[in-house]
């Protein structure tokens, strides 16, 4: 270990505080690499190691999964990465390659997958070390703080609109104008779809329509379902508020053959007849974020097209803060911790 230290804030235990403390900056393996966090975003995920809902995570942890920074140090079987380039790590933490999974190229849904802050600790940290394969590069026009929450939110619903099968024209609808929502709604609109919003409140319409709405659906006033048939019928609807109730209410806008996409990660079950599914040949389908390469086409869609998270940022020490600040849903719409100032 290197003598060398660092600044980090771990949890010690399910349900306990953020604790800033000074550890020994690590050092890479064989097959990891060494990132200086430059910022972490900070995921409503991240609540999974806070209150210890993850099963079996091992503690102290350091929590964080939208880690963009620069490597630091690689181990010695790594050469696809060299110190200094702009790097980032999202969710998806490494995979094991010898899984039926892996073996057939799905990594994502890799039997031993590792997670980023889970399986071991992630960017709420000045020094990390990640697996080499879980590693993305950061393009030079994207900003540390804009990266990281690309990394998580932006993969999430960027991945999972472009294997959606919508095709450019189609009208898709965004659930929800929140952390994921006000991502998917830019992507959506920069993949050339007839983009409708749904949210509730008046207050968020003008903010919708910026980000790229040709029509925002106020659940408050308006009948999301009626109207989305009015106009055709959305061909996808994605579901980011990670609230069953409504996602459930949605399923009768579907057009025949649409698909609810779900990435809105709520714990309550999604309420469809049998009935509802089959009259349209309707699906229902949750998407995984995805793996580092996605991570890199998300990040350079994002700059080709000028989309951008809007942010918070807060330094690494008021970690507590920030991330109350996430957790109570006042945040605009994601937090970011950044490093020495």
């Amino acid at each position: 270990m290197s003598t060398s230290k660092m600044k980090a804030v771990q949890v010690s235990k399910p349900g306990g505080n953020f604790e800033i403390v000074e550890r020994s900056i690590p050092e890479p393996a064989r097959n990891q690499v060494r990132i200086k966090v430059e910022a972490c975003g900070i995921c409503h995920s991240d609540v999974l190691v806070k209150e210890g809902y993850w099963p079996g995570i091992q503690y102290p942890r350091v929590p964080g999964h939208e880690i963009a920074g620069r490597i630091d140090a690689v181990g010695a079987d790594v050469t696809n990465w060299k110190p200094g380039q702009r790097v980032g790590v999202g969710w998806h933490g490494g995979h094991d390659f010898t899984c039926n999974a892996c073996r057939r190229g799905d990594f994502i849904n890799c039997q031993n997958e590792k997670i980023t802050g889970i399986s071991y600790d992630g960017g709420y940290q000045e020094y990390m070390v990640a697996p080499a394969e879980a590693v993305a590069a950061i393009p030079d026009d994207l900003s540390a703080a804009d990266a990281a929450p690309l990394l998580c939110a932006g993969i999430t619903v960027y991945n999972a609109l472009r294997n959606s099968g919508a095709r450019a024209g189609d009208l898709v609808a965004v659930q929800g104008i929140g952390g994921l929502g006000h991502l998917g709604v830019q992507y959506a609109r920069q993949m050339g779809f007839r983009t409708f919003a749904i949210g509730r409140g008046k207050d968020k319409e003008a903010l919708a329509r910026k980000l790229g709405a040709v029509h925002y659906l106020d659940t408050a006033a308006v009948d999301p379902v009626a109207e989305l048939q009015k106009a055709g019928g959305a061909h996808v609807i994605l579901a980011t508020a990670p609230d069953s109730k409504s996602m459930s209410a949605l399923v009768n806008g579907l057009s025949k053959n649409g698909k609810l996409v779900v990435v809105g990660a709520g714990g309550e079950p999604l309420t469809v007849t049998p009935l509802q599914l089959i009259v349209g040949s309707k699906t229902i389908q949750g998407w995984a974020s995805g793996i580092a390469t996605d991570s890199e086409d998300t990040m350079q869609f994002s700059v080709l097209t000028g989309v951008r998270p809007m942010i918070e940022k807060y330094p690494l020490e008021k970690a507590a803060e920030a991330y109350d600040q996430m957790i109570s849903g006042r945040a605009r719409f994601r937090v970011v911790l950044t490093m020495g100032g």
